[in-house]
This record gives C-alpha cells, structure tokens and sequence, in this order.
C-alpha cells in the first residue's frame, strides 16, 4: 500500500501558528521532508523543530541559488524520485513548506510531480500575506475592495498597471527589487500609503516607513503593503 503525501504548511515563522492538523501530519509521517536553499539551513524545518522525533527519517531538499528555472527543476525532479520510493514501501511522508502550500509555495512543484502516483493531503498554512496584516494593523480589503497581490520581480509596467485598479496591493518577494519598487511608489505617489515589513511573526520583525529602509538589508520575507483605498 502506498503512503500519504502530506504538503504541510508551517505558516509564517511563529511555531505558535502552526495548525493542529499540521502537527497531526507530522506526527503521522515516518519521513520529514524539507526545502533548503543550498548551504543553508531550512527554514521550514526550524519552525517545527520541537516535532520532529529521533525516529523520523529526515530528507532535505537542496535548491540551488541561481535564477535560471532548470537547476531547481531538476532537484525537485531528484526529490520526487526520493519521495516516491518512501511512499512506495507504505511510508507516510511530510514536506514542510513555509507559509501555505499553495500560496506561492514549494510543495506544489512536488505536487504536480506525484498527484498522480499516490494519495495526498495538502494542509493550508497561514500565509505571511495573512501574518503581514496583522503585524501592520492594516486590513488587506473590506466591503468590495480588490486586493492584489504583487510579485516584486515583475516589470514595473505590469506593477503600475496593478497597482493603479487595486484598493489594496501586497508587493511579496521583494528582497534586491526594493529600490525599484520604491522608486516606482514614488512616482505613483504612493508612498505615504505603503507599509513595509519583513521577517513577520519573528522575533526580529521589523515595521518601517520605505524611506528609512536599508535597500542592502532587505530579505526575501519582506512585503510592502499598499493601500489606495484609504479608510474604511
């Protein structure tokens, strides 16, 4: 009998946040699996390290730094391939993704690489978009509000054009695109109602206003929201 593939989101950072059916997955699976940037410990594993026992086989998945796509197809290729032969002995298995799983997440390339050859139980995380809001104390949409979300290594033409239609915008991924955006928010005269964080939920979050922030200091779990709308 083939083992369960669960695609388990970890949330955010903050363990407290973790869902009682992620910890139910975790705790059901023999093998723990995890996405890692290459050199670098996981992110997704430090969340829900006070879960993982002794007992559980640990598989890290190495995902190369480089912005050409293939590399990191080919790893996760590699990984599925892993995975698969786990699940094929009647193994349950646990890939730990950071935030949601399908919310931008890694587990869905191993998704679309296995949902065919065993059974899967994808468990939703809560999302940094979701943990980002209620760090600022900023609704992302009321009434009939359109919100949109945002990745930052867009072309500024197709950032403008989004940003002008939506009520409320969140701007993910931002890390070296920073100066870009802001500059772009400048010209759009939205500065003054953009709200900046990164690293929500952990210990060192931060809140700043755009012109106070270190352009060489901006990590990949940042987000700026923008919000057109005003009041309530």
């Amino acid at each position: 009998m083939t083992g369960i593939l669960y695609g388990v989101g970890v949330g955010p950072g903050d363990p407290d946040l973790l869902t009682i059916s992620a910890i139910r997955c975790i705790e059901l699976s023999s093998v723990i699996a995890y996405p890692c940037l290459e050199g670098t410990p996981s992110f997704a594993r430090s969340i829900v390290s006070d879960y993982i026992k002794e007992s559980q086989e640990e598989i890290a998945i190495a995902i190369p730094m480089l912005q050409e796509p293939e590399p990191a197809q080919q790893a996760y290729d590699r990984a599925a391939q892993t995975l698969l032969e786990r699940l094929q002995k009647g193994k349950n298995v646990a890939v730990l993704c950071e935030g949601d799983p399908f919310f931008y997440g890694s587990f869905q390339y191993l998704f679309f690489r296995l949902a065919k050859q065993c059974p899967i139980k994808v468990v939703p995380g809560v999302s940094s978009l979701m943990s980002c809001s209620a760090s600022l104390s900023r609704p992302l949409s009321a009434r009939n509000d359109v919100l949109s979300i945002l990745p930052a290594p867009l072309p500024d033409a197709d950032l403008k054009a989004c940003l002008q239609v939506a009520d409320t915008a969140a701007i993910i991924k931002i890390g070296r695109h920073f100066s870009r955006i802001r500059e772009l928010l400048g010209i759009m005269n939205l500065k003054q109602e953009s709200y900046y964080i990164e690293r929500s939920t952990l210990p060192n979050e931060k809140i700043q206003v755009l012109d106070n922030v270190n352009p060489e200091e901006v990590p990949y779990f940042s987000m700026i929201l923008v919000q057109r709308r005003g009041k309530i």
